[in-house]
């Protein structure tokens, strides 16, 4: 089959979808894959390494040729009018961008988001969200480290001693550990929050304290497990005692990064305007959910934090808020690696021996993951 790989045109996009290592693999089942010149070299893989493993470098027009074509991000509008009908696109398509899955079903594509694929075991090996959300935890606490202006190690020395820096991680999901992790491993002490009680072993067991909100009511307890990994939106009761618990934490911080994220839903508010303005002057907040949550006008464009700018580094009240909105675009070279291994292992289900396209319906994983077939919308 013919395997077509584009320059990501986004924004700030630096990743790639194949890397010499996965074109190499591809190339040996068979397949043919066409590179468009520079699509890899933000991502630490110029042209001349797709070569020596047998890959084409080509133009624009020629990826898009191909059958099967391989993004990270999704095709813009005007990106789309290079495609042909009956083209097979997979990539992080947005699953809950019905606009746009409808315009790749008006041009006759049949996609598959990887986004969708369903948070099991068998599907581990193709989850995009951990991933890149795993890079995104790491690299939050480095630009943390960056902007705060004191060390994060307790450090003792001849002109005294100076206290470690105190970092809170709210939403404990996968780019929470990795965070967690990273901090602790610069010497910070780490207090997390998350709706889910089953965090709280993970927590410490990487060397942060669990902040505790007990749950006082059945619904509370039924909310806080959560569905395919996800947390729910909690009820109004607990998140109250939870903001008064974590705005005593905030207080006394001087890293806070966010990572609270519900697929679908406009990111949830967990640090307020007056929680930030009771915050040490030099501290700082990093903010994952930059651009998925609502701004101080009730507008998406925040994230965590109503004071967070989505795409800007900003300072407010005397507080560094990073609202940087691609993280795992800043760690090109290692999350294209991540990301083409999580694509080569989808394709596995999709691709016959014979090197031909098949889309079994009865897998749960391509099922979940289809989003346009032939110009029709699958998901609705």
């Amino acid at each position: 089959m013919l395997v077509g790989v584009p320059l990501e045109l986004a924004a700030g996009e630096t990743r790639v979808a194949v890397t010499p290592e996965t074109a190499k693999k591809l190339k040996a089942q068979g397949h043919t894959v066409r590179i468009q010149s520079g699509a890899g070299v933000a991502a630490s893989a110029p042209d001349e390494a797709y070569v020596a493993v047998g890959a084409e470098i080509t133009d624009a027009a020629g990826v898009l040729a191909c059958d099967l074509v391989l993004k990270v991000r999704a095709p813009s509008e005007s990106e789309l009018a290079g495609y042909r009908a009956g083209t097979t696109l997979v990539g992080m398509l947005d699953p809950f961008d019905k606009p746009g899955l409808q315009r790749l079903a008006a041009a006759g594509l049949t996609s598959f988001a990887l986004e969708a694929a369903p948070r099991t075991t068998r599907a581990q090996s193709m989850d995009v969200l951990s991933s890149q959300a795993n890079i995104a935890g790491y690299k939050a606490v480095m630009m943390a480290a960056d902007k705060y202006q004191r060390f994060f190690p307790m450090l003792m020395t001849a002109a005294g001693t100076v206290k470690a820096a105190r970092v809170v991680i709210l939403g404990v999901g996968v780019a929470g550990l990795q965070a967690i992790a990273t901090a602790k491993r610069l010497g910070a002490v780490i207090e997390a929050s998350d709706v889910r009680p089953s965090v709280k072993e993970q927590i410490e067991s990487l060397g942060g304290k669990f902040i505790d909100v007990p749950y006082e009511t059945d619904e509370e307890r039924e909310a806080a497990v959560g569905v395919g990994g996800y947390a729910k939106p909690m009820p109004p009761s607990w998140m109250a005692r939870q903001k008064i618990e974590v705005a005593k934490r905030v207080a006394m911080a001087d890293i806070v990064i966010s990572t609270a994220l519900i697929p679908g839903r406009a990111a949830p508010t967990l640090i307020t305007e007056d929680m930030v303005k009771a915050m040490k002057p030099g501290s700082v907040i990093v903010d994952i959910a930059a651009g998925k949550g609502p701004n101080l006008a009730g507008e998406i464009g925040g994230g965590n934090c109503p004071l967070t700018v989505a795409g800007q580094t900003v300072k407010v009240h005397g507080v560094t808020i990073v609202g940087e909105t691609n993280l795992p675009a800043l760690v090109a070279a290692d999350a294209s690696a991540l990301y083409a291994r999580n694509v080569l292992d989808f394709l596995k289900l999709i691709l016959t021996k014979e090197g031909t396209l098949a889309v079994p319906m009865d897998d749960d994983i391509v099922a979940a993951c289809l989003m346009t077939q032939n110009g029709e919308l699958k998901r609705t």
